[in-house]
């Protein structure tokens, strides 16, 4: 089965920090395979932006040279990057002064969607918004669109986003989390609110506990100076794994729509209990296998930073009264491996006797690395010697069913980019959403730091600490190991 393809307007998209890292790795590759797929119209532009000094065609080329690196097997069509470098354009612009914006301004076409990317740090943000409203570059449909961290506690987050309102409305604003844009996460929300199967079990009556796991086997080297600032708290629950959460969650809005979609994120968000101390572990790395440490990667030996942390969380709503949500992330664990998964309740009575064991349904909403949905279910075991049960999965892996990636599924970044020339904000944060996120988070990293909590070591390649199973085990239950 092969995607749809649906058309955008033209569309003039400027990336602001056009020779960074984001750009090269996901943002470029992601236009460029949208491009391959006919659905970048005639006429469109992508326009660089940085303060380097560069010509034309040492952008293009440089382009060129991150698709062959970052794009896969479609870079290696040497017409099709041609093509594609021929939307291109660069431009070096000063952020906090007047150089370059009267030329990027003769670039922009009045007739074309307008966007502007701002792929640089958030303390520009600001800067950009009053230089694209001091030169006259925004129309009334100009987007922006703004990549986390939002801030570094409530405090931040609120001022950025009245830096922003200075200059733009909230309809202008898409604040971008990759990790709403991946195939799997919107799945859920199909699979839940499309199919009478799910929704009238998805509650407390029916649902024992639900776990919700990003694991990385990378370290933090490369990125030290800004993870030692954030800590996985900050860079992985307050965002990623808050917006996982809330469409776990949350109520079925009246319709598939931005806002009816975002009202129903926040009420869950709002209905986040404190998080008591003894439900929350916190970890790091130490050297194994040939890694160095966290502290040796953040060149800081005597670093209190988390690059593990494992929280027990409470929904306090009617549908959610009484079942748990366990939250876990880390750096240098022993897989890469997102996914959420649903363990329903025990059936209540077991009319095979307890040689037959205990058996669960579990419902696994993969997201990294492969894409893909599982149920287990509770089946006998062939054979003859009376009534054996197991668990076998029904499994669907979104490659095989739905053709070879770049036909079937697209990267988040080609789906977020194209929602934001459409114009549909169902997939990117608003800012009320983002304040509530840091009102729930601030509590929790404030109550550690004035305990003065060191986070538990772990070994670089384990699954963490041993508290984080210990925390699982009191209650009874296990995470469900990595990779699976």
């Amino acid at each position: 089965m092969v995607s749809r393809i649906i058309p955008v307007e033209t569309f003039d998209l400027v990336i602001f920090g056009g020779t960074g890292d984001l750009a090269r790795r996901k943002i470029l590759p992601a236009l460029f395979k949208r491009y391959c797929s006919g659905q970048m119209p005639e006429g469109s532009q992508v326009i660089g932006a940085a303060r380097s000094v560069l010509s034309e065609d040492a952008y293009r080329s440089s382009v060129a040279e991150a698709l062959r690196e970052f794009a896969g097997d479609a870079a290696q069509d040497v017409e099709a990057v041609a093509g594609f470098c021929a939307h291109l354009h660069y431009v070096a612009v000063d952020a906090r002064g007047e150089g370059g914006w009267s030329e990027l301004a003769a670039l922009l076409k009045a007739d074309s969607v307008r966007a502007f990317y701002f792929s640089v740090g958030p303390g520009v943000y600001s800067d950009l918004a009053k230089g694209l409203k001091r030169h006259g570059l925004t129309q009334d449909d100009t987007r922006i669109v703004v990549e986390k961290p939002f801030g570094h506690d409530l405090e931040t987050a609120q001022e950025l986003n009245r830096e922003l309102a200075q200059y733009f409305d909230e309809s202008q604003i898409y604040r971008i989390d990759h990790y709403l844009g991946k195939e799997t996460v919107q799945n859920l929300m199909a699979v839940r609110f499309g199919n009478m199967l799910f929704e009238p079990l998805w509650n407390a009556q029916y649902i024992d506990h639900i776990q919700i796991t990003v694991a990385e086997s990378v370290g933090v080297a490369g990125r030290g100076e800004y993870y030692e600032r954030s800590g996985a708290m900050r860079d992985m629950v307050q965002n990623h794994l808050m917006q996982l959460l809330c469409l776990i969650a949350m109520e079925p809005p009246s319709q598939f729509e931005p806002d009816a979609v975002r009202d129903e994120k926040l009420k869950v968000i709002r209905a986040l209990d404190t998080v008591a101390p003894h439900h929350i572990v916190r970890g790091q790395y130490t050297a194994a296998d040939g890694a160095d440490s966290y502290r040796e990667d953040v060149e800081n030996p005597r670093s209190k930073t988390e690059s593990f942390i494992a929280l027990k969380c409470q929904v306090n709503n009617w549908r959610w009264a009484g079942t748990p949500f366990y939250l876990r992330t880390g750096k240098r664990l022993s897989e890469r491996d997102s996914e959420i998964t649903v363990v329903f309740k025990d059936t209540p009575h077991s009319i095979f006797g307890d040689e037959a064991g205990r058996h669960r349904n579990e419902l696994s909403i993969q997201l990294q690395p492969n894409e893909g949905i599982t149920l287990n279910v509770t089946i006998k075991e062939p054979g003859p010697g009376g009534m054996r049960l197991v668990d076998v999965p029904l499994d669907m892996s979104f490659a095989e069913a739905l053709g070879p990636k770049g036909q079937g599924t697209a990267d988040a970044y080609e789906r977020l980019i194209m929602d934001v020339i459409r114009g549909n904000q169902t997939l990117f944060m608003r800012d009320d959403e983002v304040e509530a996120a840091w009102a729930w988070t601030d509590p929790i990293i404030r109550g550690w730091e004035a305990r003065g909590d060191v986070p538990k070591p772990y070994d670089a390649f384990s699954y963490g600490p041993d508290d984080a199973a210990l925390m699982m085990r009191r209650d009874g239950r296990n995470w469900r190991g990595l990779g699976k």
